[in-house]
């Protein structure tokens, strides 16, 4: 965190197909080695087998299975008088929307379906049901910080 100022928040241009600002940072997250179009193809591919399976508007599945996996509230460690504590803190609207874009797509390219588009998929029809790792890893992280309740007060 910087001293002097505050660092300006980027402006994000929605994506071309879907006109959302959710969509392209998804896009922005999965892209590897500066290949959007790539990432751009197979996150539409997704929505694809997602209308397919669901015949549903895919964007309102995508935004559900987000709103899904993102956690309210994360452990930060804390060195107090030579022991570290796990401080349960809230997390920022910026930072949650962030960590659950990044569990999505860690957790879909673990699962076993043959595309990446596939994978996506399945992890987004998963988030929006409640189910599936990535939703598993937001429930264990609220978890983890309830077990921790009795070390707030060391929050800084």
């Amino acid at each position: 965190m910087p001293r002097r100022r505050e660092i300006p928040e980027r402006i994000i241009i929605s994506d071309s197909k879907y006109n959302s600002k959710l969509a392209a940072k998804f896009i922005k997250s999965i892209m590897r080695d500066g290949k959007k179009s790539l990432a751009e193809s197979i996150l539409y591919d997704a929505f694809d087998i997602i209308e397919k399976k669901t015949n549903e508007v895919p964007l309102k599945i995508f935004e559900k299975a987000v709103d899904n996996v993102k956690p309210l509230i994360e452990v930060k460690s804390r060195r107090v008088g030579g022991s570290t504590y796990q401080v349960p803190t809230e997390i920022r609207q910026s930072r949650r929307t962030a960590l659950g874009i990044r569990w999505i797509i860690s957790y879909a390219r673990n699962r076993s379906e043959k595309s990446m588009a596939g994978k996506l998929a399945g992890e987004f029809l998963d988030a929006a049901g409640k189910k599936g790792s990535s939703v598993k890893k937001k429930e264990d992280t609220h978890k983890m910080a309830e077990a921790n309740k009795a070390f707030a007060h060391y929050r800084w």
